[in-house]
């Protein structure tokens, strides 16, 4: 007995491994959550940046008032307008999508200011040089000004990326079956909630470790020197 509660550990552990394929396919849900979020994110993230990062304020201003409405409203809300609001519009989508557009549309305004930190970081010449060699503007920007940005804010950017892994529970309101809402499940069903949700503990302990150790080899791995100006 342990602190009064008197443990079975053969029983345990067979209730545990009773239950491991089914934590592993909300595992499986959870993984693909994050993948597709972050994968908006990093994508609208950048196009915001672009467009702020515009001379006319024409089009930066709207850039910068739509990364602010992000930033400022609760994910929740966010994902019950997806969920709910748009399929008044006749715009209706998968739970499991609207969840993982719901994660990506938020974090973009976080990452679209990684991004500019990291687009501010490349000296003026590299941009002057492209103009000098009648390069476009857009050109310029995803050719030789986001590839040298973009290994200076990996650590950056993997920060967001467990942010949002760890977030994915939350699509749990619009019933996507993740992780945490699994072992819920089977508490309720089985009145024994210490083992479940342990276990998913357990495996999110294990998914970010896995994810920051990736980034710190890609943080080594990617050169972050700017280009040679002849």
């Amino acid at each position: 007995m342990l602190f009064g509660i008197e443990w079975d550990t053969t029983s345990n552990w067979l209730f545990a491994s009773s239950i491991l394929p089914i934590l592993l396919r909300g595992l499986v849900t959870t993984i693909q959550a994050t993948v597709v979020g972050f994968a908006v994110a990093a994508v609208l993230g950048l196009l915001l940046a672009a467009l702020k990062s515009a001379r006319l304020r024409i089009i930066s201003w709207p850039a910068r008032l739509i990364t602010e409405f992000l930033r400022d409203t609760p994910l929740l809300i966010q994902l019950f307008f997806l969920y709910y609001v748009l399929p008044d519009y006749g715009i209706v989508l998968p739970a499991f999508l609207t969840g993982a557009l719901a994660l990506g549309v938020q974090y973009s305004a976080y990452m679209s200011e990684v991004y500019r930190a990291g687009i501010e970081s490349i000296a003026r010449g590299q941009t002057e040089a492209a103009r000098a060699l009648d390069l476009s503007a857009l050109r310029t920007f995803f050719i030789i000004i986001v590839p040298q940005a973009i290994p200076r804010i990996i650590p950056a950017l993997g920060n967001y990326l467990v942010s949002i892994m760890k977030d994915v529970p939350v699509l749990s309101v619009v019933s996507v079956l993740e992780m945490l809402s699994v072992a819920k499940i089977i508490g309720d069903r089985t009145f024994n909630y210490l083992i479940p949700l342990s276990m998913v503990g357990g495996l999110y302990l294990v998914l970010t470790l896995f994810a920051s150790a990736a980034i710190r080899y890609l943080d080594t791995r990617l050169p972050k020197q700017g280009l040679p100006l002849r």
